[in-house]
């Protein structure tokens, strides 16, 4: 753990010596703003609710935390510094992790800057705080599974650009395969219970439950095993490279 925590701490300071921290929370506090109150038709619902700016986080996410995981792996590779950083006592488990953690606190902090429109809806009227409290938690762990998908896909290359474009690409489809869109395509020729598989791998599909305030179970395991699989994927990613 000491060691996860000194990664951990290497990792979001190095956000912040950068302006990318600074851009990356400018840009999702303001297009989060935006995209509540005037493509949310916000004040227009007459109610006093989150629910569209909860609604928007999925596609935020897809564009944003990407970028934030793009530079934790190509960059060390870029620059020689991974064979520095394998070379201390840690294990490949631990920089995963340390790199891992340090980002999603990073897009938590980013949240928590969100916390003023929590305090405007309860100006404006009574909301259901405790759905609020539980959206919130679902966004953070949504965060948490494309940000692992990230990760991963950083560990496959050096080229920053071509980590964000595959991790977008993936999170894509784990975004888009709840959408009926999607699932006709599968309805056409496949089994129900085929169909009912790729819609439960929907990020939209098991973050709409938690926005509503329900917690279950399953969507809790659904996102926790996510990251875990992304993780285990990155760990065996970057041991390949270090042997080749």
């Amino acid at each position: 753990m000491r060691q996860i925590a000194i990664i951990t701490k290497r990792e979001l300071t190095a956000y912040f010596t950068t302006p990318m921290a600074f851009v990356f929370i400018a840009i999702f506090v303001a297009m989060t703003g935006a995209f509540t109150f005037f493509i949310g038709r916000f004040f227009d619902r007459g109610q006093a609710s989150l629910e569209a700016f909860f609604s928007f986080h999925p596609w935020l996410y897809l564009l944003l935390v990407p970028a934030v995981a793009m530079r934790l792996w190509a960059e060390e590779r870029k620059s020689g510094t991974i064979e520095q950083l394998l070379t201390l006592p840690i294990t490949t488990v631990d920089a995963v992790v340390g790199k891992f953690l340090a980002a999603w606190i990073f897009c938590g902090i980013a949240l928590v800057l969100t916390v003023p429109m929590w305090i405007t809806v309860n100006i404006l009227g009574t909301p259901d705080n405790g759905v609020i409290a539980v959206s919130y938690i679902g966004s953070w762990l949504m965060a948490g599974a494309f940000l692992a998908i990230g990760i991963c896909m950083s560990a496959l290359t050096r080229n920053q650009i071509i980590a964000f474009i595959f991790g977008a690409v993936v999170c894509f489809l784990f975004t888009m395969s709840g959408l009926d869109l999607v699932l006709n395509v599968f309805r056409a020729w496949a089994p129900d219970a085929l169909v009912d598989v790729i819609a439960s791998f929907s990020f939209l599909t098991r973050f709409e439950s938690l926005s509503r305030g329900v917690i279950e179970l399953r969507d809790i395991v659904f996102f926790a095993s996510l990251i875990a699989f992304w993780l285990f994927a990155t760990v065996v990613t970057v041991e390949t490279k270090k042997a080749a």
